[in-house]
C-alpha cells in the first residue's frame, strides 16, 4: 500500500506540464507547436519570455525535489522509487500521451534532495559547458555523466539527508538517470551529429 501511494504521488507530481500550462496561460500559445515542441524550460525560452522560462525551470525542479523529500520523510525505504517515478512522470506524462520533457530540471530537483554537493557540481558543470558550446543538450548530457562518474568513483557523497539514502547505492540510480537523460536527448544527439542543433543565445 505504501509503495503504491509513493508511486502515485510521485508520478502525478512529476507529470504536471508546467511549461505548457504557463505558456498557454500567459501567452495563449501551445508550447508543443513552438521550437522543438518540448514542454521544458529551454523551449519556453524560445518563446522569448525569460520570466516564464525561469518559472518553468523552478517548478520543474520542484517536481523532483518535493516528492522525494516527502517520501524520504514518511517512507524513506522508497526514496529511490519516488525519484525514478517522478522523473518518469515528467518524461512520460499521461496527460500528454506520454510525450513530456527531457527531464533535466526534474533530475536536478531530485539531485538537490540527495546531495547539495552533487547538485552544485551539476549546476557548475552545466553552466560552464553552456557558456562554451551554447548547446543545452551537451550541457545536460555531460553534466549528468559528470555526476555519475563522480559518485561512482567516490563511495559516498556529501548528502543532504545521509540517514535517508545511506542504505542504497546512489551511483546505481544516477546511472539509470544518465541513461534516461541520454534517451530523451537522442534527437539532439542526431542534430549535433548533423550540425543542425540550434544554439541558445541569452
Amino acid at each position: 500500500m505504501e509503495i503504491t501511494l509513493v508511486i502515485f504521488f510521485s508520478y502525478i507530481s512529476g507529470s504536471v506540464p508546467f511549461g505548457l500550462i504557463l505558456t498557454k496561460m500567459f501567452s495563449g500559445k501551445d508550447l508543443r507547436k513552438i521550437g522543438s515542441g518540448n514542454i521544458g524550460a529551454t523551449n519556453v525560452l524560445r518563446t522569448g519570455n525569460k520570466y516564464l522560462a525561469t518559472a518553468t525551470l523552478i517548478l520543474d525542479i520542484l517536481k523532483g525535489y518535493v516528492p522525494v523529500m516527502i517520501t524520504g520523510y514518511f517512507f524513506y525505504e522508497y526514496i529511490f522509487v519516488s525519484a525514478l517515478v517522478s522523473l518518469l512522470g515528467h518524461i512520460f506524462p499521461i496527460w500528454l500521451n506520454f510525450k513530456g520533457g527531457k527531464g533535466v530540471a526534474t533530475y536536478l530537483g531530485i539531485l538537490i534532495s540527495f546531495s547539495y554537493a552533487l547538485s552544485i557540481l551539476f549546476i557548475f558543470t552545466w553552466i560552464i559547458l553552456f557558456l562554451i558550446f551554447k548547446y543545452p543538450s551537451i550541457s545536460s548530457i555531460f553534466s549528468s555523466l559528470t555526476i555519475f562518474v563522480t559518485t561512482f568513483i567516490r563511495e559516498t557523497a556529501q548528502n543532504a539527508n545521509p540517514e535517508i539514502i545511506s542504505t542504497v547505492q546512489l551511483s546505481n540510480i544516477l546511472f539509470v538517470f544518465l541513461i534516461l537523460i541520454i534517451f530523451t536527448h537522442k534527437k539532439n544527439i542526431i542534430n549535433l551529429k548533423n550540425k543542425t542543433e540550434p544554439k541558445i543565445k541569452l
